[in-house]
Formats: structure tokens, sequence, C-alpha cells
């Protein structure tokens, strides 16, 4: 009787973890401990859940005395698995489609270079092949974002560049954001802190025409770093309250994370709608490298106020060995109207 119960017990509690390892925001657990962690690799957990249930079979096969709490246990983890694979497929394995890009049209490519790991001369590369207008660029010092900026303008794209660093210690504490000439001139205050730990940059245009373009570092939320990486959230949820924002970075938040942060429906952070939403790539891993993008995390994220469309979004997977442990994203916005 005892064993049963126990058993009884046991399955409750499996159930209830795999309900909130699913859906956490149902219970508004998403940035919560644990959680906040396990929700960010979807993939990972897919994949720790099938070995699970080869576990769980082996298991009922050598010991009959267990098979239907294995039976029991299986299909917590079954229903598991085909939740979290349905939740990864409504938000897209990937879409690479471009439409032809306007005129007016405004192409953004973020990569976090862990310290300028790929070097300046792969970055300028990366951004030319592209076309970027905005180049963001979190853990880039001011050198070699002068130096890609460089080789863009000798490659016929000339850029101004723009550099936020909390300290020359660490190159992580620097975020640099590059410019097409064509946007105008925009300006930046160093003066006051914006992220907590790691620096984002807010520039907004000297003729008060263009979008105000965020450059995002939020600090990842690690245990020690939780309450600094909620209010780096917050912060964001700000600055993206005007009607006329490009935000991108790397953001170490997927879009579980940022339940409830929207201010009108369809938001995803305040104002801002996240392009891989929209696209069918939400699915789509950009961290760790070492990972394949769908067992990675979706943390990089480029987003726009509701005047922006986007026609466009990739995850770029050529540049794994480049050096750094994020994957560039490339997104295409073009104005409404």
């Amino acid at each position: 009787m005892f064993r049963r119960v126990l058993a009884a017990a046991a399955i409750l509690i499996a159930a209830a973890a795999a309900l909130i390892a699913a859906w956490p925001q149902l219970f508004g657990f998403q940035r919560l401990p644990i959680a906040a962690q396990v929700v960010s690799l979807r993939g990972i957990a897919i994949a720790v859940g099938l070995i699970l249930l080869v576990v769980l079979l082996f298991v009922a096969l050598a010991i009959p005395a267990f098979r239907r709490f294995c039976a029991a246990l299986g299909l917590v983890v079954t229903v598991f698995v085909v939740v979290s694979v349905l939740v990864l497929a409504t938000r897209g394995f990937g879409d690479n489609s471009f439409q032809s890009k306007g005129e007016a049209d405004v192409t953004v490519l973020s990569w976090n270079t862990l310290g300028d790991e790929p070097g300046a001369a792969a970055i300028a590369q990366a951004s030319l092949d592209v076309e970027a207008d905005v180049v963001v660029l979190p853990e880039t010092t001011s050198e070699t974002a002068i130096e890609v900026a460089g080789l863009m303008k000798a490659g016929g794209h000339p850029m101004w560049v723009h550099t936020f660093a909390y300290d020359h210690i660490s190159k992580a504490r620097s975020t640099s954001l590059l410019l097409g000439v064509d946007l105008g001139d925009y300006s930046v205050d160093t003066d006051h802190r914006t992220t907590n730990v790691l620096p984002s940059l807010v520039a907004t245009p000297d003729d008060g025409t263009g979008p105000t373009i965020v450059a995002v570092h939020a600090v990842a939320p690690i245990p020690s770093e939780l309450n600094h990486w909620k209010l780096d959230l917050a912060w964001l949820k700000t600055a993206c309250s005007g009607d006329n924002v490009i935000m991108a970075g790397d953001f170490n938040s997927t879009i579980d994370h940022f339940a409830d942060l929207g201010t009108h429906e369809g938001a995803t952070i305040g104002n801002c709608i996240d392009a891989a939403t929209t696209t069918g790539n939400a699915a789509v891993g950009t961290w760790p490298t070492m990972l394949p993008p769908l067992l990675g995390a979706p943390i990089d994220h480029v987003m726009a106020t509701p005047g922006w469309h986007v026609t466009g979004m990739r995850v770029i997977g050529s540049l794994d060995g480049a050096g750094s442990d994020h994957r560039p994203i490339v997104v295409q916005l073009s104005p409404r109207g």
C-alpha cells in the first residue's frame, strides 16, 4: 500500500514538474530559478525526455514489478515531449526567405562576438555580405568596431561607430553599434547606465525622424545575476515604449521569458515585436554554437515597433567556427505605410 502511495506521489510530482517545464508562464514561473534555465533549452529538454523514455522502457522490461510505474511515468514524459515539440513547431524551425529589399528598408545584423573573438575581418565580411545598415555587436570593443567600420568603408558601405563600455577590463562589458551613414546622424548617451551588468546602447536620431536604435546586452539569468536579469528585462520594456524603435542584440532570454512584458496584444516586450516569432524562426537556437541550432537557446533577437514589417530573417549557421559562442542573426525591416 505504502509503495503505491509513494509511486502515485512521484508521478504527480513528475507531472507537475513536466507541466512547469513545458509552459512555466501558465503559473508565472518563467523568470524564476530553474524554470528560467530549463525553458531556455527546450530542444535539450526534449532530447532528455526521449532518453528517459528509453531508460524507462529498459527498466520496465528488466523489472516486471516496475512496469505500471514506468508506464505511468512514461506517459507523463511522452506528453511533455509532444507538447514541447508542438510549442517549437508553432514557433518555427527556420524560414530563411527574404523579400526584395526596398529603398527604405533597414537590414539589421546582430552578433555577440564573445569579446572580439571572430576578429574585425570576419565581422566586417558578415556585415557586408548581408548589406547591413545596422550592426549590433555585444562584447565588442571600440577598437575592433572602428576596424570593422574601416573595412566596411573599404567595401563601399561606410558606417558610423558608437561604443558604450562600463569598463575596459573585460571586453564583455563593451557593446558597439555601427550605423550606415545613409541613416543620418545619431547620438548616444554614455553618461547613464542602461542594463545593469553589461551595457546596452541607445542611439537616437539627431533630426528626430529616424528610428531609435537599442543595442541590447542583458545579463544571463544565472542564479547570482537573476535579479539583475529581471531588472534588465524591465529596462528593455521601458526602452521600447516609443512608436519608432528597433532593438537588437543578446537578450539572454527566449520569448518564454518575455511573457507578460508586452504592452499590447502581439507585442513581445514593451511595444516591440520579435522578428523570429513573425517569420517562423523562433525555435532556432543562437547559443551556444557547439550545439545544433534546434538544441540551442534562441536568446539573440531583433525586435521593432509595429511601424516596421519584418520581410526576412535568418540565423547564420555558417560562422559557427568563427570564434564566438553565438550565431549572428540578420533581419530585414520595411516601414509600413
